[in-house]
């Protein structure tokens, strides 16, 4: 499922970078900050949820995703890479996290266990002086 970025719910500002590109980068406003807003965009709760958890550092204390976009020398260039990492994300968090499914160890691996703690006990068994 193709996430849709409703329109308001994002906004696109371009600034200087910084780095390679020579008389270019002092001109030219080519880097993109796209800044998210999740209450803004429609999706459900939870996913708000997961999205601001999956957001990490890019998370902002108002509660918006910021992602900085400038490896490229074009503005739609940055622009598209932007919104690619945006979507992305935004897939990752319209995926629910897999249940885990508690299990319990095998009869063979319980034997297993106590049989390597009966050789360790008996190793330092073996290792006390006997002057009682």
């Amino acid at each position: 499922m193709q996430p849709y970025l409703r329109p308001g719910s994002f906004e696109e500002k371009f600034v200087r970078s910084g780095g390679h590109g020579g008389q270019n980068v002092n001109k030219v406003a080519t880097s993109v900050q796209l800044r998210f807003f999740p209450a803004l965009s429609g999706l459900a709760p939870e996913v708000q949820a997961r999205l601001k958890t999956l957001a990490g550092s890019k998370l902002t204390e108002e509660g918006d995703v910021l992602i900085l976009a400038s490896e490229y020398r074009t503005q739609e260039q940055n622009r598209q890479a932007a919104r690619a990492r945006l979507l992305e994300l935004i897939q990752r968090a319209l995926r629910p996290p897999r249940r885990r499914r508690a299990t319990k160890p095998s009869y063979g691996s319980k034997q297993r266990r106590l049989e390597t703690k009966k050789i360790r006990s008996d190793v330092k068994q073996s290792r006390r002086n006997s002057f009682d």
